[in-house]
């Protein structure tokens, strides 16, 4: 287990890697460290190191591989949700197959496969810290799969095309609240709120926080 100093710059995603195999580990964070805005805080081989790194860290983005070799790492998942929910899951692994499923219920926000492109791989961590989602292309097709199979009998409601945690952003902002208290009630940092907030104003193509206000009290909200 290794850890760095915390970092002082808030613009900056800190990053837990979870890899039990040294090489793989020290290749993944050398192409991390080329990119200006990611810092890789702490690594860990263990699922037992893991959740002590990320609880004392704090960390934006947890890249999990899903076999550890003292938990499963669907378990560490759940764990982790629920301890640091503010982190972002990554699961970076070699399973190809229905775990992706296990690992989406359990928390993960993103899954590639580990002979994904190294651009790919620092995008999902840039999506997965401001709550979006990145699956390799396989993964991609599974999901888009079941979504077709439910989309016909889900109920639609308001603002379809925010993900679950945007839709929760909108509806606090909606109820006057800023960004800092935001924070406070998710148990996210306020970078993170910020972000939200602009990716929400970006996809209801709105002006700005007022405009996506008066958006949000039309359709029922605040």
């Amino acid at each position: 287990m290794t850890t760095e100093p915390v970092n002082p710059d808030p613009d900056l995603i800190e990053v837990v890697l979870v890899e039990d195999h040294p090489t793989f580990r020290l290749g993944l964070r050398t192409r991390l460290e080329r990119e200006p805005d990611i810092v890789v805080v702490g690594e860990a081989g263990t699922g037992r190191e893991a959740a002590t790194l990320v609880s004392g860290l704090a960390p934006e983005v947890v890249v999990v591989d899903l076999k550890l070799p003292d938990v499963s790492g669907i378990d560490l998942i759940v764990e982790l949700s629920h301890s640091n929910p503010q982190a972002g899951i990554l699961v970076l692994t070699m399973l190809d197959d229905e775990t992706v499923f296990a690992a989406m219920r359990a928390g993960a926000r993103g899954y590639l496969l580990k002979d994904a492109d190294p651009a790919r791989i620092v995008a999902a961590i840039r999506a997965v810290a401001i709550g979006e989602a990145m699956f390799s292309p396989s993964v991609a097709q599974r999901l888009l799969g079941l979504v077709a199979e439910r989309r016909s009998s889900a109920p639609r409601g308001p603002f379809v095309e925010l993900s679950a945690r945007e839709h929760d952003i909108l509806e606090l902002v909606a109820t006057g609240l800023g960004n800092a208290e935001i924070a406070r009630r998710l148990s996210l940092r306020p970078k993170t709120v910020r972000n939200y907030v602009s990716n929400v104003l970006t996809k209801l193509q709105v002006a700005d926080r007022h405009e996506a206000i008066i958006r949000a009290r039309d359709a029922g909200m605040g």
